[in-house]
């Protein structure tokens, strides 16, 4: 049990920075559009963005991988709880709610890796509101985990 709750840790402690990057990504975009075309600034929050992309991806891959061993560990280890049995379609509506967050994140990348090679700034306003659509699914995410509706 004791290597089970490490695990959840470890998982825990990964998701939560990946949901950091999640969150600030879109913001550094926000800030992008507002710095308009001062070069300077432009630039390193570019670098700041593609750097942030990268250390999101390290992020969510540890979380994904310690989040598979919760939910399969049991083919592999012994004596490990699982997670696999009747009334667990909690767990598929949160896995893809996790995949929409990834391709959120993916898409946030894209746009800056986008600005950094010359491409136009986004709204500032229209990233505001589309910075607020990753809070959304992680309520969702945390009300399937903790209350398991199905």
């Amino acid at each position: 049990m004791t290597l089970y709750l490490w695990i959840k840790l470890l998982h825990l402690v990964f998701l939560i920075a990946f949901m950091a990057v999640v969150f600030y990504l879109p913001r550094i975009l926000v800030n992008l559009g507002e710095a308009g075309n001062l070069a300077p600034v432009r630039e390193r929050l570019a670098l700041m963005g593609l750097r942030l992309y990268r250390f999101g991806h390290v992020m969510f891959g540890l979380a994904f991988l310690f989040g598979l061993v919760l939910w399969l560990g049991y083919r592999v280890l012994p004596d490990f709880p699982t997670m696999v049995v009747a009334g667990t379609g909690w767990m598929h509506a949160k896995l893809a709610l996790v995949v929409a967050l990834f391709v959120y994140h993916v898409h946030m990348g894209r746009r800056v890796k986008r600005i950094a090679a010359g491409g136009a700034l986004p709204s500032p306003g229209a990233m505001r509101v589309v910075n607020e659509l990753p809070l959304l699914a992680l309520v969702a995410i945390l009300w399937l985990v903790l209350l398991k509706p199905f």
